[in-house]
This record gives structure tokens, sequence and C-alpha cells, in this order.
């Protein structure tokens, strides 16, 4: 069965990038704008990963992923952080929220590719 990505970004042209990406490797891509609709769309759609901006209007990324990780259905759903903010401080929120990884933009396409293969490879 294809697994679902959800990207959660709120900027156009990495949205488009990234969803290509994902699609190109073989998953069904579901998309969101801001925090609030990635928490409306992990609610209805249950991806089987995120990939998760930190900063985003309505909720941050951060906010987002302390949701997921606070609700029990959801938490052992992989999450990688994306942000252009890659201070170690950053980081360890990111890891203490509860995110699985956190790559720093800009970032390898190849790598993150790898990343969710890894992720979801480790999920099955």
């Amino acid at each position: 069965m294809t697994k679902t990505v959800l990207i959660a970004d709120d900027e156009p042209n990495i949205l488009i990038s990234l969803e290509y990406l994902m699609k190109r490797e073989g998953y069904r891509v579901v998309v969101a704008h801001d925090g609030q609709e990635a928490c409306e769309l992990i609610e209805r759609e249950h991806p089987d990963l995120v990939l998760l901006d930190v900063m985003m209007p309505k909720k941050t990324g951060f906010e987002v992923c302390h949701e997921i990780r606070a609700n029990e259905t959801f938490k052992a759903m992989p999450i990688v952080l994306l942000t252009a903010k890659g201070r170690d401080t950053d980081v360890a929120k990111g890891l203490a929220m509860g995110a699985n990884d956190y790559m720093t933009k800009p970032f390898s396409t190849k790598e993150l590719a790898q990343k969710v293969r890894d992720l979801l490879g480790a999920q099955a």
C-alpha cells in the first residue's frame, strides 16, 4: 500500500518542490499551508510521515509536533522538522518536542528522500 506523506510549509515554492520530490519517490502527498491546517489534515488523513516547517502561521511546527505527540493515535508517526533555524537550541527544542529528525534549509533533496525512506522503512 502506498505511504502518505504530509508536507506542511507556508512557502509555496518549497511546498511545490517537496511535493514533486515525494511523489517522484512514490508517495501519496497531502499538503498544508499552515500549522492549523496541518493538524486538521493529520486528524483526517492519518499520514504515515510528516514533513513540518517550523516557522508557519497560525501554529508553529513546534506546536504541531507537540500536539501530534500528545495524541495517542499519532505518537509513533515519524516527524521531520524542516527549518532555516539551525541553531543547536532550535534543534534540541524540536527533538524535545518529539520530532524524529531535523533538517536545516537549504537541505539536500537526496538526503531528505533517504531520511523519509529510512523512517518509513523503520515503521513497516
